[in-house]
């Protein structure tokens, strides 16, 4: 019994995340680009986002609704921004692979608030439920570690 507390504790543990995953970038089904911030906003404040992306010294803005910035010519009619429930913003841009370089960093600003990732042209993972589970191999190695632990005591 006291070894069980112990394993689960250890478990336990190692599930809390160190870090919440804020921004995730993937390719939809229909080639899309998507990009998740979920960057809670402050309270009693209107909501503001900018997505943008660096190519190396330069930084080019996808798609905002900040009073005052506009979006590079480049992505006009290219992308769409929806609310997420319970926080955070989605955008979806079409027609991009020919603008990636090897290595992009995606910017996401909610409300004064940032968040990046930097990926490389050939690894953006497909939006699939399979894919992005899989991205989190880690979580899997805990199961199938406590599946061992109780089969084989």
């Amino acid at each position: 019994m006291l070894k069980s507390l112990f394993v689960y504790g250890v478990l336990g543990v190692m599930l809390i995340p160190v870090k919440s995953k804020r921004m995730t970038v993937c390719v939809e089904d229909d080639e899309e680009l998507r990009v998740d911030c979920l960057i809670e906003p402050k309270p009693n404040k209107i909501n503001t986002y900018q997505f943008s992306w660096s190519i190396g010294p330069r930084q080019e803005t996808i798609n905002t609704n900040v009073s005052g910035e506009s979006a590079n010519n480049l992505f006009k009619d290219k992308s769409r921004v929806e609310e997420l429930e319970p926080v955070g913003y989605r955008m979806t841009l079409s027609d991009f692979r020919d603008k990636l370089s090897d290595n992009t960093t995606f910017l996401c600003k909610i409300s004064g608030q940032g968040e990046n990732i930097t990926l490389q042209k050939d690894n953006i993972l497909s939006c699939s439920a399979v894919s992005l589970l899989l991205k989190n191999s880690w979580s899997w190695m805990v199961y199938l570690l406590l599946f061992f632990y109780h089969t084989h005591s």
